[in-house]
């Protein structure tokens, strides 16, 4: 198991930049953990208190933050007080990301909008996330990750076709919306390359995900399918499915045609990939139903083990269906250190979380510092280092309720 220490010295093929992250809850953190993992300086402003909602999520342990909030310094400042407003300002002139994800017309309320804070950091990159984007009719709106994913058409294909539209167990629409705002902030970046000036990437939850809806939209205009909820598979992709062992369940997914070849094979029945009924693409899909059952009716005679040794001989695509603890116990998972250890965590000791991706050869990332335990944590370092206040300046502004 990798461990915290271990990845002393890899400083990640963003050393040097310097975010600044005002966002709460999952897209706009997310954005800065995903640029924080590359390398990147994040300072993250919380409000002073509580600080982010995220520090209290996790379903059985508050945990969710230790990984959000990794590679970051917490900072704790009341954005609504108008010494705040100047702090943020001060700090982000020093900036070259600045990540929000507040309701379109927030920032510029607090003097923190983007032409405000160009006007000092001409170069600066701002990350803006929003339910809407910050144009047109529902702009102003409120919006959260399920909103961008029933509008963006994720919702209404996702589930059984005789039940009301299910979700992802994870915030999906939300990490979409945030990893698009990286990527949009290194494109970004290489423009500044070329113009030395900065922009505004303005990214909607609605948008991210109907980036990833395929086909979606010109199969309807083209034909006037508009794609339904199919339960666990895809219509018209076979065989391609979760089938039934004696001991558990297995995914195979073999629906080309030479995979095909080499699945029937390994169930002792090569005749099937010469006959009619399933010898192409298309006709597959128009017997998926009773392909999956033929498949199905084979698999329920073997374990998991065996089926995945035949999987493996034949050259078949498949694969278990993993929870926590199967992949903390995959030796692949531990060769790839795709799970971190924290050994020395103050609260949750020997706290193994997912590693940073993806790799690089040169110059790999990783998780560098665990999440910031307390509220305003590095304010001494941060606003002493970056902004020369000492520790009366501080202390007169914790007493004021600034940070």
């Amino acid at each position: 198991m990798t461990q915290l220490s271990d990845f002393t010295g890899k400083t990640g093929p963003l050393e040097g930049l310097v975010v600044v992250e005002a966002g709460q809850l999952i897209a706009g953190p997310f954005c800065g953990q995903l640029l924080g993992d590359m390398g990147a300086t994040v300072i993250k402003l919380e409000p002073p208190g509580a600080g982010d909602p995220m520090r209290q999520w996790g379903q059985g342990a508050p945990v969710w933050w230790e990984v959000i909030a990794r590679n970051k310094k917490s900072v704790s400042l009341n954005l609504r007080k108008p010494e705040g407003q100047d702090l943020a300002r001060r700090l982000i002139a020093t900036a070259d990301i600045f990540v929000e994800n507040f309701r379109p017309g927030t920032m510029e309320g607090w003097g923190l909008g983007p032409e405000r804070l160009q006007e000092t950091n001409p170069g600066l990159i701002v990350v803006r996330m929003s339910g809407y984007g910050q144009s047109g009719p529902y702009a102003q709106r409120a919006g959260f990750g399920g909103i961008g994913e029933a509008m963006g058409g994720w919702r209404a294909i996702v589930g059984e076709p005789d039940r009301p539209p299910s979700r992802m167990g994870v915030s999906i629409g939300d990490s979409l919306c945030a990893t698009y705002g990286a990527m949009g902030a290194l494109a970004a970046l290489r423009a500044r390359d070329a113009t030395g000036k900065g922009q505004v990437v303005d990214c909607a939850l609605y948008e991210s995900v109907l980036q990833v809806m395929e086909g979606l939209i010109p199969e309807y205009v083209a034909t006037g399918h508009a794609r339904k909820r199919s339960g666990a598979i895809l219509p018209g992709i076979a065989p391609s499915n979760v089938y039934p062992c004696r001991d558990g369940e297995y995914l195979i997914g073999a629906n080309g045609d030479g995979v095909f070849r080499r699945l029937c094979e390994a169930m002792g029945r090569p005749e099937l990939a010469d006959d009619a009924r399933y010898a192409t693409h298309a006709a597959r899909g128009e017997r998926q139903t009773e392909l999956d059952e033929l498949i199905a009716d084979w698999t329920r005679t073997l374990t998991v083990d065996q089926l995945e040794a035949l999987m493996l001989e034949h050259g078949v695509p498949a694969g278990r269906i993993y929870g926590p603890a199967d992949m903390l116990d995959d030796p692949h998972f531990a060769a790839r250190e795709a799970i971190v250890e924290m050994t020395d965590h103050p609260r949750w000791p020997g706290l193994k979380m997912q590693g940073a991706f993806p790799k690089f050869s040169k110059t790999p990332g990783g998780v560098r510092a665990m999440a910031p335990q307390t509220v305003g944590e590095h304010n001494a370092e941060v606003l002493g280092g970056r902004l020369g206040l000492d520790d009366a300046a501080l202390e007169k502004l914790a007493a004021a309720g600034v940070i």
